[in-house]
């Protein structure tokens, strides 16, 4: 019995709806699924029975839960214990993470003016997506994570917006439109395009899918990824054309050719919003010494975004 699983089975038990509780903990609900038939196998019992219509616990469900809940709270209490303890002897360490367009344009100014301000620091960072950055923000493994802000997300995080950034679009270095300035939606609409994977990239994957259809146009989608990486090497191979966040742009892949998307007045659907999140309620100086330098010069940050 891992303490995973059991936060799963205490969403799950609060919620009664598998979907609603992947929601809640920003995982994928077959991933729910899994850890919950894990925890079955392992304690030898049925903890929800389960019907076409609704979902319910068991008289074993409902034990682990009043049981599960005192142990995450226990659980909880004791690593804010050692969190603050280990503050208290001096321990300067920050837990950063950041999804991988952050990652490349916003953390290397950010953190060297951060540096500047704080040598003695050490930052820790993870380049990671939305939904296992933020887990990891509920669980006390990271302090600060730079997210595309969730649909709904935990009363349990604090989300700070921070800008919105523009999107680009990313072509072989020698096809016929890299050498323009600025391309339109109806230019790329007959070619082959790539487009991330909406269970782990839904905001990448709907900027995309959206501008198409707000422009009353029917992409060519050929290819789904996963990692933006990926994707930027997929069009080095010419396999297609992509859209991607501006500071996508940073990364450095040979052959590809980045090029202002041109859009009818800054429509909306064209940003992708980013956000800080961190634990609601919580104190840490050393994060709120970061925040404060991000909100000081965040136009200067955001000027490319």
């Amino acid at each position: 019995m891992e303490l995973h699983q059991l936060r799963c089975f205490v969403a799950a038990a609060e919620q009664l709806h598998f979907g609603r509780a992947a929601q809640h903990l920003q995982i994928l609900p077959s991933a729910l699924g899994r850890q919950i038939r894990l925890l079955e196998e392992d304690l030898g019992t049925r903890l929800f029975a389960r019907t076409t219509r609704a979902v319910s616990l068991t008289d074993d469900g409902a034990a682990l839960l009043r049981d599960a809940r005192a142990i995450l709270t226990r659980v909880e209490a004791v690593e804010q214990n050692l969190r603050n303890r280990s503050r208290a002897r001096g321990a300067r360490r920050l837990r950063v993470g950041a999804i991988d367009s952050a990652a490349a344009g916003l953390l290397p100014p950010l953190l060297h003016d951060f540096r500047v301000k704080h040598p003695e620091v050490a930052v820790q960072l993870l380049e990671e997506k939305t939904v296992r950055l933020l887990p990891k923000i509920l669980s006390g493994a990271l302090d600060l994570a730079f997210v595309r802000p969730p649909g709904r997300p935990d009363k349990r995080l604090e989300l700070r917006p921070l800008l919105m950034e523009t999107a680009v679009v990313a072509l072989p270095q020698r096809h016929a439109l890299a050498g323009r300035k600025s391309i339109s939606l109806a230019e790329i609409a007959d070619q082959p395009l790539i487009v991330p994977d909406r269970r782990s990239r839904p905001h990448s994957h709907d900027l995309t899918m959206k501008l198409f259809e707000e422009a009353g146009l029917q992409p060519r989608v050929v290819q789904v990824a996963d990692e933006k990486q990926t994707i930027v090497n997929l069009v080095a191979a010419r396999l297609g054309v992509a859209i991607v966040p501006r500071w996508t742009s940073r990364m450095a892949i040979a052959g590809v050719r980045f090029v202002p998307l041109k859009l009818r007045q800054a429509e909306p659907a064209g940003r992708l919003p980013l956000a800080a999140a961190w634990l609601r309620g919580s104190r840490d100086p050393v994060r709120d010494s970061i925040v404060a330098i991000l909100e000081a010069r965040l136009r200067k940050y955001a000027r490319e975004a």
